[in-house]
Formats: C-alpha cells, structure tokens, sequence
C-alpha cells in the first residue's frame, strides 16, 4: 500500500508541474500580454479600480478553465441538443406536409362548386429534374389549373450567371410536365408588384404558389402583394434534389448516387412509396384494344431530346411503357460516374413526363418474347439518337427477338440533342460552374446546418430553384 502511495504521489504532482509550467508559459505568450491589456483597456473605461485588473497567470487560468468546461459540455450535451433539433426539424416538415394537406381540403371545400382555381408559379427550371416537377405537383394540389412562369435567359443570366439550358429548352421540359396546363416564357427572375399584378390579371390568377423559404429583394418580400391580396400559398420542399447537385455529380465523378441491391447508398433523395404514388397517381391500365407502344432506355438527365421521342412514341399508339434500365445496366453500358441520376431519380422524371403512360421500373436489358407478351406490347421502338457517352450505339442484339416478331420500329429522332450536350457545356465553362457549384453548395450548407443542425451531405436540397 505504502509503495502504490509514493508512486501515486510523484505522478499527481508531476502532473501540477506539468500544468503550472503550461500556465506560466500561456501567461507569457503575446497573446496572452494582447488579452490582458485589451481587458485592462476595458476596465479603465468602465472605471474599475486598478485591483480588479487580473494578473497574466489569472487571465491563462480563466481561459483554460473555459475552454475545458466548453468542450466538457459539447462532449457530455452537444449531441443531445442536435439530436433535439433533428428531430424538431422533422416535426416541423411533417407539420408544413399537415399544413398542405389542410389548404388543400380548404381550398377543394370551398371550391365544391367545380368552379376552376388557377394557380401560377414561377422559376428557372433549369436542368429539369423531379423535383421542379414535385413543385409543380404540390402547386397544382392547390387549385385545378397550373400556370407556370419560365424566367428569361436575360434575366437569369443578370441575377446569377448564365443558365445551363436556353429559353427553348427549358420551355420544352415545363410544357412536357404532365402537372403544368399553360407555360409564360420571358418571366423576369425577380417577380416585382407591377409584374405580379400583370400576371394575376392577364391569366385570371387564384392563387401566386412559391417554396416555403422567403423571398426577398432589395430588404423586400417579392409577394407582398399577393400576400396583402390574401392571394399567396406557399408549398414545401422537395428535398433530395437540386440543379447544384446534379451538376456536383459531374464535377465531382462519384458514383454514391447509385442504387446497389435495390436500396439506396448515398443518394440524399429518399424515395418513398408514397412518392412513387403521388406521381402514378393517374396511371391507368391499357385496355385490351388499346396499342402499346414500348420504348426504353436509361433516361438519364431528363432532356429535350428524351421529350421529344417520347412524344413521337407516343403517336404511335394509344399507351406508352417507358422501360428504365437500372444503374448497373446503365453503368456497364455509359462507364465512368453515370447515370447521373439513379434509378429512382429517373424513374420520377419520366413518370412527370404528359406523353408517358406508364413505366417499367428496372426493365430488362434484352426485349424477351415473354417480356411481349406479358405487356401485351404492339411494337417496340427506339431511336436514331443516343445518349451513347461510351456506350455501343450498335449493339441491336437486344432487340433480336422484337425483331423477329416484326414488332421492331426505328423511329427518325425529332430532336439531336443528348446528355453529352449538357456535359460538354459543364466542361466547357467548368471553372465557373466549379465556382456556382462551390458558392450554392456552402449556402445549401448553412441552410441546413441552421435546420437540421447538419452538412447538407446529410441533409436535402432546395427544388424551388430561386
């Protein structure tokens, strides 16, 4: 006993001389003589008498007894208080979906009368992705006509650089949405009150719909008016997407976005079966007389050129199946990082799409017999154009059996436009899309830091795309 006392007693106080010598040299470091004279300083102007200015020693002791007392706290409390915010954030989400759901059955109550509520909603809608067409879905909840403001080339490019699709291009995708009923192209980024006031009157506006964050301009809200005019609602987001994120999937040349063994890795987007019903909610079976047409592919990016072969597919009969290849198919075929988006990201964006019927979810690379049969198809189409970055745009083997039933359809793309346009205009200009990517992605990072007490990394992205 007395042997483990005196060995005790040389390590306590070498540990009281460790720390004492760490003190005395901290008092004497210029930043320790800087502190105390700024507190000196402080004192003199609020007229303490001399005593009360602290010795350097005391002002090191005070600092150190802080610092460890801050950190004793964060490590024994800080993840109970993020674990609270977590968890108030997603009250708060499952509150602003309780919110909506209610406008909703208001709005429908007091509407009964079958009388038409025309909403309108406005934004850049650039690199259209399912989450600009959640929006659109949420807003025309609200109401039963959708109006949907396209913002100029000019006007974008002057409030935050140019976009990456042109006026035509992103005027094709919203007018392909299956939720949107009328398109406004040439809408001014920033929506003021005589704009507003325009918009409301020339189409016989109900209700303005914006994302819940706000929006303000020169210390301004953009919908005051409406707002005064109790002419405003609001939607939630859609998190999981944005343009700043797809566009990091190419900066960056990761593949986490990919589905493995069906679930999702590291994709923020967390598919739901209830939003796959949301967006099927229309889907109806052919009928027995009904032609179906099928085409597929890996869709990826959702694009002009995909709208408008799926438009001509579609006049070829009366039901469309769009076949959607998974990630490892899509991969094995394209190589490096793609699909950009996975597997239930694109099936999303083709559901959206007004000339598809229905989708087949995972489909099959080779176009079987039994596959025919099963979906009572008619004929069996692709096109002259492809998204074919690595990939072999001759290999028709997979369509040998379609072939030999006769069923088989080359159909002249009506549109030249492919993924690799929008992946040589990223590479083209990738100093000042690096430069975007980095400056959205910090202020995605504060945002939800702020909500959700985490990185964004963890957390969702912004999809009203203002």
């Amino acid at each position: 006993m007395a042997g483990e006392t005196g060995n005790e007693i040389p390590f306590v106080a070498s540990l009281l001389l460790a720390c004492n010598s760490f003190l005395v040299s901290l008092s004497e470091s210029p930043l320790m003589s800087l502190l105390v004279e700024l507190i000196e300083k402080m004192l003199v102007l609020v007229g303490a008498p001399d005593s009360f200015v602290p010795s350097a020693i005391d002002t090191s002791r005070s600092v150190v007894v802080i610092s460890l007392t801050l950190v004793s706290y964060y490590i024994f409390f800080g993840k109970r208080h993020s674990r609270k915010r977590r968890r108030l954030a997603t009250e708060l989400q499952v509150a602003h979906e309780k919110l909506h759901y209610l406008q909703e059955q208001v709005l429908k109550e007091s509407d009964s009368s079958n009388k038409e509520v025309r909403i309108f909603l406005d934004g850049a809608f650039d690199m259209m992705h399912y989450g600009h067409m959640n929006a659109f879905r949420l807003a025309k909840s609200l109401g039963t006509h959708l109006v949907v403001g396209v913002n100029s080339d000019k006007s974008i490019t002057s409030c935050k650089g140019k976009p990456l699709m042109n006026d035509d291009e992103r005027l094709t995708m919203v007018s392909a949405c299956k939720f949107v009923d009328d398109v406004v192209p040439d809408c001014p980024y920033i929506m003021n009150k005589e704009y507003l006031d325009y918009v409301i009157d020339k189409y016989s506006i109900d209700y303005v719909v914006h994302g819940d964050d706000p929006c303000f301009v020169d210390g301004k809200d953009v919908y005051a008016a409406a707002k005064a005019a109790d002419k405003f609602r609001t939607i939630p987001r859609t998190e999981g997407v944005s343009t700043t994120d797809i566009v990091g999937r190419m900066l960056l040349l990761t593949k986490e976005h990919h589905l493995h063994g069906g679930l999702g890795s590291q994709s923020k987007f967390l598919t739901t079966s209830r939003m796959l019903t949301l967006f099927s909610a229309d889907v109806q079976p052919p009928t027995k007389e009904m032609r179906v047409i099928y085409i597929d592919g890996a869709w990826d990016l959702y694009h002009p050129g995909h709208v408008a072969i799926l438009k001509a597919a579609k006049a070829r009969g009366d039901y469309l199946i769009v076949g959607i290849h998974g990630d490892a198919v899509v991969n094995r075929q394209m190589g490096a990082n793609f699909p950009l988006l996975n597997l239930h990201e694109r099936v999303l964006s083709i559901l959206g799409c007004r000339f598809v019927d229905d989708v087949l979810i995972d489909a099959p690379y080779n176009v079987s017999r039994e596959m025919i049969a099963s979906l009572n198809i008619s004929e069996v189409v692709h096109g002259t154009v492809y998204d074919d970055i690595g990939s072999n745009r001759n290999d028709d083997s997979r369509y040998k059996e379609a072939k030999d039933l006769g069923l088989l359809s080359v159909l002249t793309s009506p549109c030249d436009f492919r993924l690799e346009n929008i992946v040589y205009r990223i590479q083209e200009n990738q100093e000042m899309f690096q430069a975007r990517f980095k400056r959205k992605k910090e202020a995605e990072n504060d945002h939800y830091q702020e909500k959700y007490g985490q990185n964004s990394i963890d957390n969702m992205t912004n999809t009203t795309d203002k």
